[in-house]
């Protein structure tokens, strides 16, 4: 059996931008081992992780918690009603108290902000679970999904349609950590994170594999990815929002001008919003391919996170 060799031992994972291209590397090698049944170690053998959830959770608190337990960890899972993170008690203050009963957090909260305050008030290991800026271990499954579908991530051509949201942050600061080329294609005045963007662009070897752009194209891509229109949260501006991404949707259409690509979708989806049953239910579609993935990619990272 190998060992994890990841260097974020006792840090946190709040951004795919928290990685190494090594790191990266062994995560997806110790994750692509773990799935395969090559790597049964349990590094959370006697570690207690505290799951924070201010959000609905169907993949990310199961897989978490699946996870955590085939590591040999043991959880509690907290609601947003349980803690009510700045109003019952500060988001210091809760972080401080977490870290005298348990050996990390996994939050999932609505501010990307409340994220980083928990992370620098606690001294144990906080991973971004979800928040309104970004979605890292989701695209950590995704990239996993990639390799095993389409080989070298550096070969690949991602594009990303619709809402400049959390994934579409993440999947930017993938593409300059994985090098490979990503195109970002949002209506009008739904652009990514400007600061993530900015970043990307001021590392040299992801100058060129960033794009952002208005206009729907697809030639040559190897993946297809969108999200829903209206994240949660975002539920008033729902039907303002299918006008405006109508012309946004994935359909067959769509997919029969990139014949390599395969469809990639975060779930849960709005079908007939952002894409059509056709696609989604089709030969291409790797979405449960990604779910699944979820489970072996976070056991990879925690691995890295509490191993000795």
């Amino acid at each position: 059996m190998i060992a994890p060799v990841i260097s974020l031992r006792g840090r946190d994972f709040i951004d795919v931008a928290d990685l190494e291209p090594g790191d990266l590397r062994r995560l997806l090698d110790l994750a692509r081992d773990i799935k395969g049944g090559r790597w049964t170690e349990r590094p959370l053998q006697g570690k207690h992780v505290a799951m924070l959830f201010q959000r609905p959770s169907h993949r990310t608190r199961v897989s978490f918690e699946v996870g955590i337990a085939r590591l040999g960890g043991t959880t509690t899972t907290l609601s947003g009603q349980d803690v009510q993170l700045g109003f019952r008690e500060s988001v210091a203050d809760a972080a401080r108290v977490l870290d005298r009963y348990v050996d990390g957090v996994v939050a999932r909260l609505r501010s990307h902000a409340d994220l980083l305050l928990l992370a620098r008030s606690s001294d144990k290991p906080v991973i971004n679970a979800l928040t309104d800026r970004s979605h890292p271990c989701q695209v950590l499954a995704d990239l996993m999904t990639l390799e095993e579908v389409h080989g070298d991530l550096a070969a690949q051509r991602v594009v990303y349609i619709g809402d400049g949201n959390n994934i579409a942050n993440s999947l930017i600061e993938a593409s300059v950590l994985a090098g490979f080329a990503l195109t970002v294609i949002t209506p009008p005045g739904y652009d990514p994170d400007a600061g993530v963007v900015e970043r990307a662009r001021s590392i040299n070897s992801g100058s060129h594999h960033v794009t952002l752009t208005n206009q729907v194209d697809v030639n040559r891509a190897t993946a297809i990815y969108t999200d829903v229109w209206a994240s949660m949260g975002q539920e008033d501006e729902r039907a303002a929002r299918q006008k405006v991404f109508a012309p946004y949707q994935v359909n067959q259409h769509l997919m029969d001008i990139a014949p390599e690509a395969v469809f990639m979708h975060c779930l849960p989806a709005h079908r007939g919003e952002e894409v059509t049953d056709e696609v989604i239910d089709g030969p291409r579609s790797v979405v449960f391919q990604q779910a699944e993935n979820r489970l072996y990619a976070q056991m990879a990272l925690m691995a890295g996170l509490f191993g000795a």
